[in-house]
């Protein structure tokens, strides 16, 4: 069917195009030929659509309506929005504005001319081997048959006369240039004979299939398919560039599905008195009314490749994954295939090669399997985990080369050096995408041989085996793929491909959101639509450097079918844009596991994701949300701080208590070295929460741990039974409060300088002696707390192979919270989503402050020094 090819190319093609400011002037722009305008806020990019090809089976939907215009997007809203702010008096105004306007007209029209010539040349590319081959098809030794000729180039001559027409008189319209200029009749004229696309697209699928097959059959006309030559435009007669057969042949598809969004904006440019407008709406009324019939013959939606006896193998999913091969990460794009799964591998290709996929594996789904047969409870080789400081420096690494990336914008300097960077950038983030998922998928085939893929996140690994399974359930024979058969099926990954980039911040556009920095309060009130009794919780994700991260998890509710958790989290965002939330039931008997489970050990019930828009979580009260997810439906409800807010120490207006007050008033009235409540809370911890996954890591409920400072802030001994019965993350939770609420950092204001200027010195000995130095310098409550604090954590990460909390996970936890200043010169802005990004100064502070205190952990023991305090260094005695 003719029917998806345009739906899919075009999603993929004009997202980006209607996001441009000013519309899509470039729609309708050649995307061999580069074009840029230079007109005030609006910049043009142009993207290459050769690899983005949709499947043979059919054209896609095209959304033609007038709300779907370029000019229509938010940023196109905004400029009308700004032309109506004009005062109506402001007549010079006015005219200037109309005199711009019409200006613009004609440069959309140079574009399009320059379209036009490009899209001729791609014609002539086409009809160049036609005649040859035509006429070798009469002789004894044909390459192709007539037949065959008539299918593949079938209305080529015909597409190719109208539009020489059209740019013949469309050139020196142009090229003579007045305002009052008329091109309206060109533009009804060309509309009037859309009904020529109609025969080629109705043709396209028998054209490219006929093109394959002889290709397979005859190695002349491969040879000729692979090498056809386009000529370049006049200023580089010299130069061709090689196209496929099957790319030139796309190329009229591509562009009638251009039509409308070209006369949209050409309107748009165009004021309602003139002599064109009444003609350019004609137009676009026929170019509308053309992509709508072809719009109501599609039916399958989908992507599909045709295998035997006229069956239809459809995509169902792809994206990339990581797999575990021999020991070695390897980046994979993967294909769910409505019979099989495919792993392929992108190949390396020079600049200006078409895109092609090397098939490492594939397995039928009616072979597949996601536990060994043999052993149902053997988990297979363990994932190879990278430390946590290796996943932090590239952190850092990311964060430096994007601040080099933001002073080489404003600086303005060679594109060469910002390339660079940006090569640097690619390469840091794939690295950090390959080596920090952990999360094993496992499959397996019928026939012995297995294989694993890593994932960030459990939501990310139930989404494939969700779609693996819903096709398995129509899979029941087993079937081989012959070599030519497996290569036309890579071959068309290509063309089927959804997923076009790998999810690094080096592939977004220069207007998407960077995500926001700061912290997302959530309370997970209560869920319902459970068939039966389990026992329940949920688990909370958000994004970070382009993976997923595991953030909060809830209590778990027994044998219950409402559960009413109503447990609050405060997670910190880091360029994040997704919040997802998937609902559990605790599994506490392994034996219990069907097969395909013992991966997992808990059954997913639901899950689903909030995406974090800016407009709505900028207010500043609580946002109440219903998640609908598999039949359940869990109720939210979030608020949002910005990092400008979040970053602030506010001292307590109650000096009674002890949150908020300073640390030496506090011990001086409990007469103690070491605050009470950091001696309560560290005791308890390393009681009963050294083996506690992701201590200090995993946030605690919030409502515990507000219930907590208040008994600290009022009755201590309150606080301790209150705390016996606690989360213990609950408790961790209220002793990093307690530090994050200094008025005064625990390295106090005055220091902390020394300690960041002291931490970047390069030669180890003088850098152990200043650090050591400076740590002396501190007030004796706080180096009291400090020293008793850091003897605590060693003692946590000696647990590390339980509780996964490495030096360098606790560092990245603590570090913020005991050096952050009270008071900083900061360079955040208010809006969180626009200036904040982890290449600014605050991400290499933060690193600082980690490194720091990073520092103080890897040190066996602190040297005694040469003074009256040498007792403090020794002892955490209280």
């Amino acid at each position: 069917m003719v029917g998806s090819i345009v739906h899919f190319c075009c999603a993929a093609m004009l997202r980006r195009s209607w996001s441009m400011a000013a519309g899509s002037t470039l729609l309708f722009i050649s995307q061999d030929m580069p074009f840029n305008m230079a007109s005030p806020g609006c910049v043009f990019e142009n993207e290459r659509t050769d690899e983005r090809m949709p499947t043979q089976d059919g054209m896609p939907y095209i959304d033609d309506s007038p709300s779907s215009s370029p000019q229509l997007s938010s940023k196109g809203k905004a400029c009308r929005d700004v032309a109506l702010t004009v005062p109506l008096d402001a007549g010079k105004s006015a005219v200037r504005d109309s005199d711009k306007g019409l200006e613009m007209r004609k440069w959309v029209l140079s574009g399009i001319l320059t379209s036009e010539e490009t899209y001729l040349s791609h014609l002539e590319a086409l009809l160049l081997p036609m005649k040859p081959l035509r006429a070798a098809a009469t002789t004894s030794q044909p390459v192709i048959s007539v037949q065959q000729v008539d299918i593949i180039f079938f209305r080529v001559p015909e597409l190719y006369q109208v539009h020489r027409e059209f740019y013949q008189a469309l050139q020196p319209r142009v090229q003579q240039w007045i305002h009052s200029q008329c091109v309206g009749d060109l533009f009804q004229k060309l509309a009037s004979q859309l009904g020529v696309y109609r025969a080629f697209v109705d043709n396209y699928k028998s054209a490219v299939e006929t093109a394959e097959r002889c290709c397979q059959g005859n190695a002349q006309f491969a040879e000729i398919s692979e090498n056809l030559k386009v000529r370049s435009s006049k200023e580089m007669k010299e130069q061709a560039s090689k196209h496929t057969l099957e790319a030139l042949l796309y190329k009229p598809v591509d562009r009638v599905t251009r039509s409308t969004l070209v006369l949209h904006d050409l309107l748009k440019h165009t004021p309602t008195n003139h002599p064109d407008y009444p003609l350019l709406q004609d137009a676009l009324r026929i170019s509308q009314s053309f992509l709508s019939s072809i719009n109501e013959e599609i039916t399958p939606r989908r992507q599909s490749v045709t295998v035997k006896k006229g069956e239809s193998r459809q995509l169902v999913k792809d994206g990339f994954l990581v797999e575990l091969a021999e020991g070695t990460r390897k980046l994979r794009h993967v294909f769910l295939f409505t019979d099989l799964l495919l792993c392929a591998k992108l190949k390396k290709q020079a600049p200006g090669k078409p895109q092609q996929y090397d098939c490492k594996w594939y397995i039928p789904l009616a072979d597949l399997s996601f536990q060994h047969p043999e052993d149902m409870y053997d988990t297979g080789q363990p994932v190879p985990v990278v430390p946590d400081e290796d996943i932090e420096a590239m952190k850092i690494k990311i964060s430096q080369i994007k601040n080099d990336v933001q002073r080489e914008k404003k600086g303005g300097k060679s594109n060469k050096a910002l390339e660079r960077l940006r090569k640097k950038l690619s390469e840091q983030e794939s690295l950090l995408l390959l080596t920090s998922p952990t999360m094993p998928l496992r499959v397996h085939n019928r026939n012995g041989k297995s294989f694993m893929f890593i994932t960030s996140s459990d939501y990310e690994r139930a989404e494939w085996r969700e779609a693996m399974r819903e096709q398995q359930k129509k899979c029941f024979k087993s079937f081989a793929l012959s070599s030519v058969e497996l290569q036309m099926l890579t071959n068309s990954c290509v063309k089927l491909q959804t997923v076009h980039s790998i999810p690094l911040t080096i592939n977004k556009e220069d207007d998407e959101s960077p995500g926001l920095y700061g912290f997302l309060n959530i309370i997970v009130h209560s869920a319902s639509g459970f068939r039966q009794s389990a026992n329940l919780y949920c688990t909370l994700e958000v994004d970070s450097y382009g993976y997923f991260v595991n953030k909060a998890k809830t209590r778990v509710y027994r044998d219950t079918t409402e559960p009413n958790w109503n447990e609050e989290f405060e997670i910190e965002l880091e360029g994040s844009q997704t919040l997802r939330l998937l609902c559990y039931d605790k599994c506490y008997d392994k034996a219990k596991l069907g097969k395909d489970e013992a991966e997992n050990v808990d059954k997913i019930m639901g899950k689903g994701q909030i995406q974090l828009d800016l407009g709505v979580l900028q207010e500043k009260d609580w946002q109440r949300a219903v998640l609908p997810m598999n039949g359940i439906e869990v109720k939210l409800s979030v608020k949002f701080t910005s990092r400008e807010f979040s970053l602030k120490r506010m001292p307590s207006r109650k000096q009674t208590g002890v949150y908020g007050v300073k640390i030496g008033v506090v011990t001086k009235r409990e007469r103690s070295k070491v605050p009470y409540l950091v001696r309560q809370c560290v005791e308890e911890i390393e009681k009963r929460g050294l083996d506690e996954v992701g201590i200090y890591r995993v946030s605690g409920v919030a409502t515990d741990i507000q219930a907590l400072k208040a008994a600290f802030d009022s009755n201590d001994k309150d606080a301790s039974v209150l705390m016996s019965d606690m989360d213990v993350n609950a408790i961790a939770g209220a002793l990093k409060l307690y530090f994050r609420e200094l008025p005064e950092p625990l390295f106090t204001d005055e220091l902390y300088p020394s300690f960041v200027e002291a931490i970047a010195l390069s030669e180890p000995v003088a850098k152990e002696s200043c650090m050591l130095n400076i740590l002396q310098t501190l007030p004796e409550p706080n180096l009291n707390t400090f020293l008793f604090l850091l003897a605590h954590l060693k003692r946590v990460a000696e647990m590390e192979p339980v509780n996964k909390m490495s030096l360098h996970n606790l560092a990245t936890v603590f570090g913020p919270t005991l050096l952050r200043p009270s008071e900083k010169d900061t360079k955040i802005v208010a809006n969180p989503a626009v200036a904040i990004t982890m290449s600014d100064s605050w991400s290499l502070e933060v690193m600082s402050q980690v490194q720091v205190l990073l520092y103080f952990l890897q040190l066996e023991s602190i040297p005694k020094p040469d003074s009256k305090r040498q007792s403090l260094l020794f002892s955490t005695e209280v």
